[in-house]
Formats: structure tokens, sequence, C-alpha cells
């Protein structure tokens, strides 16, 4: 199999192509990190020079630097879903047969929202650590290189420092920027104070974030000068070849990479096959994929800053003061068909979309009319949670919910049941009010979240009438939705299913768009009532939390999916 690489819009090595005697070809289409296209366009380049042909059959690749984040609003819209923090891509952005992104959390993220999108292949071909970036004389004031510092350091930093300014590559657009959000998590820990000091961390992160990272590079002070180390940029999480590829520009004030304790999830670049291609495209695939396993590549890499799979560095690695001599090896991305491990071990969507849930409520403004379910039944213990029952969890999910949620957010209250108001199964707490100069009335809104004894559950009704209110009051540039949580069925004693459903495709409005989510709770719900009657609204989804106690983290997953501003 022989290999033309296109470089500039034209093909190089035609006549490769006239000379070998081929009996066919086909034109291969590579994406890739721009960090490691170069590396994978001088390996492709190699396997020419030296007569590659398997089977007679020639084949040109186009090798293109593609930002991942681009890549995956293009394979997202090829799906018709759309990924938390992410718009369209531009038109002239094609889903190629081979996408190299530079994390496996790419994929994990597309599977979750399109069931169908399972690449093959998924191994990585290169890694590099995520590491805390900091300026040297920073750094230095904190106990490094002789201080062993780990992510709870940093977290308390964050949240009680008013001396360091620390920023991040937003996380929806970012995977070293995921990666360091995740480990922040991780470092807090669990429970009321945990929740706390997250939110603090996401708060103080949010004030530097940039949407790409060469902005936030920038935001590194640009001279040795006191005051202006003191007023750039004090430490973000990035990876380590973003402190090779920033240094290698001899800055006046260079960066140091901190490993801090515990490891976190790596940028892993699988090589993922895209669903689509055909046998002839994926055998050449696989023929490229065989060629970046050799020891040219992985000395390709080394230039590139970045690490092979194993963790070891090619020739030529300049490797940050202070770095291991080998990081953690990578295996297969849990994002592909393919037998191994992953760089996310441990992780699942679930935790991905709960962190990205927790940065979009803080960081994106958003409209959103909160409905509580409070008929008898969630009055109904939960084992987990201590004995408190369902409404009590619920209580305690929402205060949690609403500390999250940043002032540029507007909320609403509503309660439901049967006879609520009237005869009406819902009656409104606090309508859709700005946080800025709400969060109070809110709050004490919370205490309402009490069950009817008896009470029934007028789900249909009240979805309908929510959909209405929050499409009525719509705004732009923020995402309008209703988020309602339920622990049973509709009481059938309103408007039917198809009557609901019916009348949600009629008023649903493209240039208005109402996102809803319902929060299941408990095992009483029926999903199957739930997805139907979701369906016709606009990205919306149904969530359920079979362990009521768990409501919390479902409700971040909630938030993080499919999240969009319109």
């Amino acid at each position: 199999m022989a290999i033309v690489v296109v470089i500039g819009g034209s093909y190089l090595g035609y006549q490769q192509l006239s000379d070998s005697g081929c009996t066919g070809s086909v034109k291969l289409t590579v994406a890739a990190a721009p960090e490691i296209a170069p590396a994978i366009e001088q390996t492709a380049q190699k396997w020419i020079q030296d007569g590659a042909n398997v089977n007679g059959t020639c084949v040109a690749v186009a090798v293109t630097p593609v930002n991942p984040a681009t890549m995956a609003a293009a394979v997202a819209g090829e799906h018709k879903v759309t990924l938390t923090g992410l718009g369209a891509a531009p038109e002239s952005v094609k889903v190629p047969d081979v996408w190299v992104s530079d994390s496996s959390t790419w994929l994990l993220r597309l599977k979750n929202e399109a069931p169908g999108f399972v690449p093959t292949d998924g191994k990585p071909i290169a890694t590099s650590p995520v590491v805390v970036a900091m300026p040297q004389p920073v750094a230095e004031t904190i106990g490094w290189p002789n201080k062993k510092l780990g992510w709870k350091d940093l977290l308390g930093q964050l949240t009680t420092s008013t001396q360091m300014r620390t920023g991040i590559v937003e996380p929806t657009r970012d995977a070293a920027g995921l990666s360091g959000l995740l480990a922040l998590g991780q470092a807090a820990g669990t429970g009321a104070a945990a929740q706390s000091a997250k939110v603090g961390a996401i708060k103080a992160l949010a004030q530097s974030s940039s949407a790409l990272r060469d902005d936030l590079l920038q935001k590194f002070p640009h001279s040795a000068d006191t005051n202006d180390i003191a007023t750039s940029l004090s430490a973000a999480p990035l990876s380590e070849e973003d402190v090779v590829a920033y240094n290698a520009e001899k800055p006046p004030v260079p960066l140091v990479a901190l490993y801090l304790d515990p490891s976190p999830m790596p940028l892993d670049y699988p090589y993922a096959i895209m669903p689509e291609v055909d046998l002839q495209k994926s055998a050449a695939a696989t023929g490229l994929r065989q060629q970046l396993q050799t020891a040219s590549f992985k000395n390709a890499l080394a230039g590139a800053g970045l690490r092979s799979p194993d963790g070891s560095a090619g020739a030529g690695f300049s490797a940050p003061l202070g770095a291991p001599d080998a990081s953690p090896a990578v295996s297969a991305s849990a994002g592909s068909k393919s037998e191994g491990g992953t760089a996310a071990a441990g992780l699942d969507s679930n935790t991905i979309n709960q962190a990205l849930g927790g940065w979009a409520a803080t960081t994106l403004p958003g409209r959103v009319l909160a409905v509580f379910d409070v008929s008898g039944s969630m009055l109904e213990k939960v084992p987990t949670a201590g004995g408190a029952d369902r409404a009590t969890v619920t209580r305690g999910a929402a205060s949690g919910g609403l500390a999250l949620f940043d002032d540029k957010w507007a909320v609403g209250v509503w309660l439901f049941s049967t006879d609520m108001d009237g005869k009406k199964p819902y009656k409104e707490i606090v309508p859709i009010s700005p946080l800025s100069s709400s969060r109070q009335k809110l709050q004490n809104s919370i205490a309402q979240i009490k069950p009817k004894a008896n009470g029934q559950t007028g789900l249909y009704d009240t979805l309908l009438a929510a959909y209405q209110n929050v499409q009525n009051s719509w705004q732009a540039g923020k995402i309008n939705s209703v988020i309602l949580f339920t622990d049973g069925e509709d009481s059938k004693e309103g408007i039917t299913q198809q009557a609901l459903v019916t009348k949600l495709k009629a008023i649903s409005d493209p240039k208005r768009p109402v996102r809803v989510v319902i929060v299941g709770i408990g095992n009483g719900v029926n999903r199957q009532e739930l997805e139907t009657i979701v369906k016709p609204t606009a990205a919306g989804g149904v969530f359920i939390a079979p362990d009521p106690a768990k409501i919390g983290d479902i409700f971040l997953e909630a938030i993080a999916s499919r999240t969009g501003a319109n």
C-alpha cells in the first residue's frame, strides 16, 4: 500500500503512484489535534519514501490540523446532537475518515449524546500529562521544586488566596481544562463542605478562563517585572506539551510544570476510525496506524513535546524541569470499539457530565423554572439517606443546585401534585427571578417542598403550563429551560399524554427553544412515559435516580447534557 500525503491542498508523491504499479487508489482524510498533526504528517511522508505498498492499493492521505473542540462540534452535528459549551462547527469543517483528538473524553462525551457514534480502534498514539503550569517565580514562592504539592493544595489556594490568579481553558472546550476540573473535584471530596469548595473553585477559575488555549497562555507574564508577575495569570491546568511549546519560544518568564498528586487523567490522543468509513478506507487507516507505532514516530512526537503511549519519550524530548522520566501509560479509549482500558480509567460519561454540569451552571447565563413534585409518594423513606424522605433529599439537592448557579442565572420555583391552586395541579412559589436580587427568596422557597398527604401527580398539565411559562418569557442568549423533578407517573386526572405531546409539538418554536429536563426520583417513574413527553421539546432529556440519595449528582448530569444557549 503506497501512501501520498496532501500538503497545502496539493498531493505529493504522484510519481510514486505512477511507478508503484498500483491497481487501485483510495483517499484517506485525517484530522488531528494541531500539536500532533505535524508528527503524523512527517511519519506518513517517511512511509512514502520507504516505498510502502500493500496489496497493490495506493492511498492518498490528507492530514489536517483541527482544534478538537471544532471537530467534536462537527461530529456532533453529523449525529444531530450538541455538546455542552460547543456551538455548530463551520460548514467548511468536514468529518474525516480518521480523527486524532487530544483526549478520549471527546469520544466519551459524543457517545453519551449519540449512542450510534462508535468509532473503531481508539487506541492512543501519544500522551501528555496534565500539569499545573506556573510562572517560575510564582512556583518558587509555594515551595517548588523541593515541595511535593497535590491538587488539594491548589484547591486551597483557589478558595482562600487573594494573591493567586488561577485560570483555565473552558473545560467544555478543552480536554486539559476538563482533566484539571475533574482533579479539583476529586480533591474536594463529597458532602456539603466539598460542594461549597467546588463552587468556590469554579468561580475562581472562571474569572480568568479562556475559550482558547492560546488566549489563556497570553495571560501569563510578558516581562520579569514584579508588578507584571503579580497581576498576570499565576497558574492554570495545561498539558505538559503546552509548557514545552511555551518555553520553546524563550519567554522572559518561563513556565514550570507542577506534576500534582494524584496524577490527573492525561491527554491520550486516541486514533479513532469514524463509524461511516468503508472497508477499503478502514484498511488504509489501519496501515497508517501501524506506521504510528514505529520508533521514528516516537521521535517525531518528542520533537512536538509529546510522549509515546507508554509514557516514555523519544530522542530530543525537551522535558520541563522536574518532569518524570516516564509518565503513566495510557491504553485504549472507552469511547471506541477496542479491547483494553482507557486513559479515563475509572471515569465514565456520567462523571464527566457532573463536572461539566457544575461548570455550566456556574459560568453560562440561563433561565430555569424548577418544578418539584410534592405528591404523597414523596414521603417515602430513602434508606441510603439515613431514613430521610424523598422530599427532604430533594430539598437538599435543590439547595445545593441553587448555590451552584451563578448570579447570571434567573430561577423560578413551582410545586405540583393535585389541587395545588384551586383545581390546578401546580402552584407558583417564586416566578423566574434574577438570582442577583432574589437568591434569598428562592432559597427560602425550598423549605416549601413538602409532600401533600394523599396528593396525586398532575404531571402532564404541569409540564405544559411550565413549558408555556418559560416560552412566553423566553430571552435570547440564554439557556431557557424547565427542570422537573418527579417520583411517579401522571395521575391521569387532566390532559392525556397524546394531547400533551400534540400541544408541545404545536407550540414548539425553533426561534424560542425551551429545553425540558425531567429528573425521575426512585423506581416509581416510567422512563418511557417521561421520554415520550420530553421528545417534542428542544434538546431535552430524562435522567433517572434509582437511588434518590444520588439526585444531586443526577441534577448535575442533567445540567450538562445537551445544554445550549440560544
